[in-house]
């Protein structure tokens, strides 16, 4: 019995050590959430500045807007922390401090846009983030793709996938925010970098 235990520390320990061998490519963790993050702000900050107008519009308009204070000043912040930071984060330049912009619209989005729509991207009719809004989502989901297999080709309509209804919960914006979190704590990465060129450049002794 002894004998046994002893085996399993052994392995446990050699476990451990090849485990921590893979520091050594700690700096794909940042790369690879900058790298997903990129294109998500690109295109979220191109289509805003492209229908400026509207943009502006949609910020500041009570009834079908957002309804927010100074619309224009808003609608250029939220462009330039979404482009900005794109850009800086493709070139892992100021992460820590560019994530904390980027963060902000998170929250103003989820907390001005998503958040009466609870939780969930994409509707669903159980789980424990399903709610009355979501349950009935799937009764009108079931009607349209009952028409639709009544009246339009449903085959090739979902070959590339099922047909969903969009509920615009917080979801995406909360992953977002996590995301850009971690950016915030553990900065840009290694090597792949100029946070971390620099650093060594001008902050080492």
């Amino acid at each position: 019995m002894t004998s046994l235990i002893q085996k399993a520390q052994s392995l446990a320990v050699n476990a451990q050590l090849l485990l921590d061998k893979t520091k050594q490519l700690d700096f794909l963790a940042p790369l690879l959430l900058r790298l997903y993050l990129i294109p998500v702000f690109w295109m979220a900050g191109t289509q805003k500045l492209s229908h400026f107008d509207n943009t502006v519009n949609w910020f500041g308009n009570e009834d079908w807007g957002l309804g927010l204070p100074f619309p224009w000043l808003m609608a250029v912040l939220a462009i330039a922390a979404e482009l900005g930071g794109a850009i800086l984060l493709a070139l892992g330049l100021a992460t820590r401090w560019v994530s904390i912009p980027m963060m902000f619209t998170m929250v103003i989005a989820a907390v001005t846009v998503h958040w009466k729509n609870g939780w969930l991207a994409i509707a669903t009719g159980d789980g424990i983030f399903a709610t009355e809004r979501t349950i009935g989502a799937i009764d009108r989901l079931d009607r349209a793709k009952s028409i639709l297999q009544q009246h339009g080709n449903y085959d090739w309509l979902t070959q590339n996938g099922s047909v969903a209804i969009l509920n615009n919960g917080i979801e995406f914006a909360a992953t977002y925010f996590i995301m850009l979190l971690a950016l915030l704590f553990i900065g840009g990465g290694k090597y792949i970098s100029l946070d971390y060129w620099i650093a060594r450049k001008y902050m080492t002794k």
